[in-house]
């Protein structure tokens, strides 16, 4: 059985025949962003935007974070005016839609994003401000249903037949900030489609319920997009703007490079770091798979999907050359009444288990484990192999297992703890320290080998162990 740490968005897991291969990893404090400047205008009036995201941070310091925007240029090659742009607001983190383009015309929701870091979210804005109905110009929604009047705590609607800024010649789009590049966003964007001029478009367009789970699933496009129109599937590593609509409408990168392209898809959700543990020690960047530990104490987080049968396998990576690093598995019941408490790392829980890398000691329920050899390691890959078919784990420094293990035949494992609710969870802690963390979806540590499971799912430096799995939904479809 399976368990995301908040309800899974209907957007976690597809079994249709529509496959989205990648997605886009943007981190806002590196003001990772895509852009377009706009060569033939369009329709200002009528477009649409269908686009899947998965937070990754909830940092509130920042005013917006926008996912989505346009913006009219000065004529002097700067931008200027009240941006069209679709993003998240500081405050409530509720989704912000703006219309607007030089006057008034905005909507927000009342939505809270924030309690499920876990899933992707599908996300339809239609605009048509041609509607004589003011409720038709701006419509949302979210994974299928559509945000009425009652789910928005400010609700503005555009005068009729007013000019938004998309479209407009040499306004400039961007994808992962405004477009100017102010305000970037942190996450995961998947299957980006900007339509120009296309009327009487609904969801159903983009996405659809599957027929035996009733989740909301991506579906393939096959309209028109107009002048400007553009579709971006994040499919080409070298060229991670590239419209795949065939207007050839291709967008520039800033700052973001071939290692941004990541396998965390609508259609293949995988585990990230969960970035609502205790988080006055560290923050959670790089697509939730960086942890920094700023203070002095342990920071501890956990995975962000619980397993309680099958075999896995996790990576990290750490910059540390002291060793004051712990890497392992917590059940559900340590993890929510220790280390969201704020203790220590997961060894110190009655119910979780660390590789320590400062002698290689064994730790759970804050003792060492008698019989066990690991070596210290400082700067190296470490794998973790966690069977809950036999209630085992493993762990290994650069592919090589230690204390003679062997995940394969069960040579050697070390056994779990007994008792707590029986569902673990892949954990990683640091004492004032950087720690890389993969499982699989996207890693920002660079990968030589690129091993993937015997799914073919995952990125790794190391392989799997026969029978071990990436922590993905595919995966657990099957082996979950």
């Amino acid at each position: 059985m399976a368990f995301l740490t908040e309800a899974a968005n209907r957007g976690s897991i597809s079994t249709g025949p529509y496959e989205i291969e990648n997605s886009l990893k943007v981190e806002r404090t590196n003001t990772e962003y895509l852009h377009r400047t706009v060569s033939s205008g369009g329709n200002a009036k009528v477009w649409c935007a269908s686009m899947w995201i998965k937070r990754t941070e909830l940092d509130g310091s920042q005013q917006f974070w926008q996912f989505l925007s346009s913006m009219t240029s000065n004529g002097s090659g700067g931008y200027s005016g009240w941006p069209t742009r679709i993003g998240f607001w500081y405050s409530t983190n509720g989704l912000w839609v703006d219309s607007r383009h030089g006057t008034g015309n905005a909507r927000l929701t009342s939505r809270i994003f924030q309690r499920d870091t876990s899933a992707w979210y599908h996300i339809v804005v239609m605009q048509d401000t041609t509607q004589s109905t003011d409720t038709n110009r701006t419509k949302i929604y979210i994974n299928g249903t559509l945000l009425l009047p009652a789910d928005l705590d400010y609700d503005q609607y555009p005068a009729q037949n007013a000019d938004t800024a998309m479209h407009v010649l040499n306004s400039r789009v961007a994808v992962g900030a405004q477009g100017d590049g102010s305000y970037p966003w942190s996450g995961y964007i998947a299957d980006v489609h900007l339509l120009d001029g296309q009327t009487g478009k609904t969801p159903s367009d983009f996405a659809e319920y599957d027929e035996d789970s009733n989740i909301w699933i991506p579906k393939k496009y096959t309209g028109a997009y107009g002048t400007n129109g553009f579709h971006l599937k994040f499919e080409d590593s070298s060229n991670m703007g590239l419209d795949s609509s065939g207007n050839g409408n291709n967008l520039t990168s800033n700052n973001i490079t071939a290692a941004d392209q990541a396998t965390d898809t609508p259609t293949n959700n995988f585990a990230t770091m969960n970035p609502l543990h205790y988080t006055t020690k560290y923050t959670i960047t790089e697509g939730s798979t960086r942890q920094n530990s700023s203070v002095n104490g342990w920071g501890t987080s956990a995975g962000s999907i619980g397993v309680s049968s099958g075999k896995w396998y996790f990576e990290i990576k750490t910059s540390d050359t002291n060793g004051y690093t712990t890497f392992g598995a917590i059940d559900a019941d340590s993890l929510l009444n220790h280390i969201i408490n704020g203790d220590a790392h997961a060894g110190d829980a009655p119910y979780g288990i660390s590789y320590y890398g400062g002698n290689g000691g064994i730790i759970t329920n804050g003792g060492y484990v008698s019989g066990t050899s690991f070596p210290s390691y400082n700067t190296q890959i470490m794998g973790c192999a966690l069977d809950l078919d036999n209630n085992k784990i493993y762990f290994s420094k650069s592919g090589t297992y230690g204390n003679s293990g062997n995940p394969v035949t069960g040579a050697n494992g070390i056994s779990l703890p007994s008792g707590g609710s029986g569902t673990w969870f892949f954990s990683a802690s640091a004492y004032s320290q950087p720690i890389d963390t993969n499982h699989g979806g996207y890693t920002v540590s660079t990968i030589s080998s690129a091993a993937s499971d015997a799914n073919d799912y995952g990125t790794f430096e190391y392989a799997p162990p026969t029978g071990y799995y990436a922590l993905c939904t595919k995966n657990l479809a099957e082996y979950g």
